[in-house]
């Protein structure tokens, strides 16, 4: 069974950018439209990984990684932040929040793809296995 990613973003268009290259790279995948959405949909779907958008209307990212981190039942779900908020003090803040890892935007879709591989421990296209 393919792994469960839920994207949560306000951006319409980078929910759909997130969504198609990962369900090409054969992920299955969900959207939510903000951090709101976003829990209900966790606790719906259990998803392996949410990529999370921090500014937000309702529920910013850094609510939602609080939150989502304090349920026990959702706390070993990976997190990989992907936002334009890029200074140090917001990477900090959001691996201080449970955060996997930190993704800027603009982003490609090849490091969008490096780095859902890196957070499940897959290897990357083209890699040995030896």
């Amino acid at each position: 069974m393919s792994k469960h990613v839920l994207t949560v973003d306000d951006e319409a268009g980078i929910r759909r950018l997130v969504q198609l290259n990962l369900e090409r790279a054969g992920y299955r995948v969900s959207t939510a439209i903000d951090g709101v959405d976003g829990l209900d949909k966790v606790a719906a779907e259990l998803p392996d990984l949410v990529i999370l958008d921090i500014t937000m209307p309702r529920m910013d990212g850094f609510e939602f990684l609080r939150q989502l981190k304090s349920k026990p039942e959702f706390a070993a779900i990976k997190v990989i932040c992907l936002t334009a908020r890029s200074r140090d003090e917001d990477v900090f803040h959001s691996q201080r929040a449970g955060a996997d890892l930190y993704l800027p935007k603009p982003f490609s879709p090849i490091q969008l793809l490096q780095a859902v591989k890196e957070v499940f421990r897959e290897p990357a296209e083209g890699a040995s296995g030896v």
